[in-house]
């Protein structure tokens, strides 16, 4: 294996690659990193996330799987290089993000984890449509009680 400064150890399971991704973008930013990715903001990188997923859609309807996985890899790098511009700039963690993501998405699908569960995609678009209007409702009480 090549040795990578960002790298303790070679990465083999999905996890590892995960937090070897995540090391990287950590790592281009730090003082030994690249001079460019030191510049950007969070803002910046979202704003190259959102191109890179229009190439990965490009490369979902060509139905090339290896171009379609090497897309994928970087919407998700620049997703990483986001965070890590947002922690470096006191926005917000990875570890906080993930688990803002994950609790949302298992409230959003009340219809999956509750006893009375969807039966069609129509059920459960339903659900989810609910469950957003309430949350948007509450985000503008909250808005409006500041």
């Amino acid at each position: 294996m090549t040795s990578y400064p960002h790298l303790h150890k070679q990465p083999e399971t999905e996890s590892d690659w995960f937090d070897a991704l995540a090391a990287l973008a950590r790592y281009l930013r730090s003082p030994e990193g690249c001079p460019w990715d030191q510049e950007r903001t969070a803002a910046d990188f979202a704003g190259f996330a959102a191109e890179e997923v229009e190439e990965l859609c490009e490369a979902l309807a060509s139905n090339d799987n290896d171009h379609v996985a090497e897309e994928f890899g970087d919407c998700l790098f620049t997703l990483m290089a986001c965070v890590a511009a947002a922690e470096a700039e006191g926005r917000f963690t990875l570890g906080n993000a993930l688990a803002r993501a994950h609790e949302k998405l298992v409230r959003r699908h009340e219809h999956v984890f509750r006893s009375d569960k969807a039966a069609t995609p129509e059920e459960a678009m339903v659900s989810w449509q609910k469950i957003k209007a309430q949350e948007k409702a509450e985000k503008q009480r909250k808005k409006s009680d500041e």
